[in-house]
């Protein structure tokens, strides 16, 4: 019989630790606390999900208000000790439904990723994705390289002969002004038919989880900005989460000297993971751009868990997908 305990994050990161399982930064309590920091959004809970007594996942929640409804999200969450089968997660799913229900009559929906889709129904927004890219980078420089398709090593080895730029980490230059790489970042949206966040986004995420949980790696030729990225840490396992580059250094290699470097940089630091977050697949597929450059620096394809919605007021979010589907159809 699955259960929750209802704990909190001290308790549930030290249970993760203990299990060996080291926990995505989202599911942890200095993301939390920069959550609280955004308007619109609350720490609401945080579970140990058991069966029969014993702990087989962790999950955390951001209470997410919008359009006047509340909904739940868990990035990356249930965390599993062990890969579950489907009968398992649907009943983890069921569980957890149903504590949501009992403690928060607010809550619309919940947002969590699963391996299977049972119980769950496809997300009202966002692009979920359920392949990534994650680069071992342990072993040193050389170990790092070697593990990458042919491709990549040759991309990188051009880099590293021909591209100009110098690369370093400007974490503390970034958290005293981030305005330098948010130009690239703009530079980067119109080239790519994106409109970027507000420069608070990011700039309150490198201050809000600081130089131990965020890293800005940055590229620089004749001491301008290039390209850059922000990655974020926890335990051994690092998640490169935002990047951009100017248009015209895209025939310098440039960010395969940049991510090159942030393996060697972030494997000398302890780091044995690197998640390049996400690749087009068949649920993704307006994420297939991102394949070509990703997939070159490793063998292979990692599959995760993808985000899937739970109904909570059915009637509700019935009304909500209604919505949705009348927006898309004006929108033709």
């Amino acid at each position: 019989m699955i259960t929750l305990q209802k704990t909190d994050y001290q308790q549930m990161e030290q249970a993760a630790a203990d299990a060996g399982v080291t926990l995505p930064i989202e599911q942890t309590d200095v993301w939390a606390r920069f959550q609280a920091d955004i308007p619109g959004r609350t720490p609401w809970g945080v579970y140990l999900i058991q069966r029969d007594g014993e702990t087989v996942a962790f999950i955390a929640f951001i209470d997410m208000e919008t359009h006047g409804y509340h909904y739940l999200r868990s990035m990356h969450g249930p965390v599993w000790i062990v890969k579950p089968d489907e009968a398992l997660e649907r009943e983890a799913i069921d569980a957890i439904a149903a504590e949501v229900h009992r403690a928060d009559r607010h809550v619309a929906f919940i947002r969590i990723d699963t391996w299977f889709t049972d119980g769950t129904v496809p997300v009202l927004s966002t692009v979920p994705y359920d392949q990534t890219v994650v680069i071992d980078v342990t072993g040193g420089d050389d170990a790092i390289l070697s593990r990458m398709k042919r491709r990549g090593r040759r991309d990188v080895r051009k880099s590293l002969r021909e591209c100009p730029a110098d690369i370093a980490d400007e974490t503390k230059q970034a958290i005293a002004d981030f305005a330098e790489y948010y130009d690239v970042m703009v530079e980067t949206g119109k080239r790519d038919g994106f409109t970027p966040a507000p420069i608070t986004d990011y700039s309150d995420m490198i201050e809000a989880l600081g130089a131990d949980h965020c890293r800005v790696f940055a590229a620089r030729i004749e001491g301008r900005v290039v390209a850059w990225s922000i990655v974020t840490v926890n335990g051994t396992h690092a998640v490169r989460y935002y990047a951009g580059m100017r248009n015209d250094v895209m025939r310098l290699h440039v960010t395969d000297k940049l991510l090159y470097t942030e393996c060697c940089i972030l494997g000398s630091q302890g780091i044995t993971e690197y998640d390049l977050m996400g690749i087009g697949s068949e649920l993704a597929p307006s994420l297939n751009g991102l394949n070509e450059f990703k997939c070159k620096f490793t063998e292979e394809i990692t599959p995760v868990a993808a985000g899937r919605d739970v109904p909570i007021k059915k009637a509700f979010y019935s009304s909500l997908k209604l919505a949705k589907s009348l927006k898309n159809t004006l929108k033709k």
